[in-house]
């Protein structure tokens, strides 16, 4: 049996492909988003259309780099909560004066 960590490293482990939001607005939100697509194709025209799409992949692209990062401070949080946790260590939490960060 392969560890996380042996999974993760081969690229077997892809969550973000698996993610589903379990909020129960989700759903109906991604409905309503891919209707209102449809209506702007209608209303702008293949060209226009085309350009606004290209706009919000530029947006997609800076959301996706902060969640990249939210993803990485709180793992870092986590793993430093566990190094806490299990050394009975104290003083690991960043000091806002010192300008560290996790």
């Amino acid at each position: 049996m392969k560890t996380i960590l042996e999974a993760l490293y081969r690229g077997q482990i892809q969550p973000e492909e698996t993610i589903v939001p379990s909020h129960p607005e989700y759903r109906p939100l991604s409905r309503q988003i891919s209707a209102q697509t449809e209506q702007w194709r209608n209303r702008l025209g293949e060209e226009a259309f085309r350009e606004l799409e290209e706009y919000f992949d530029l947006c997609d692209s800076v959301e996706s780099m902060h969640v990249e990062a939210a993803f990485l401070q709180g793992f870092r949080l986590g793993a430093n909560l566990m190094i806490e946790v299990m050394s009975k260590r104290e003083g690991l939490a960043p000091n806002p004066a010192s300008g560290l960060s996790l």
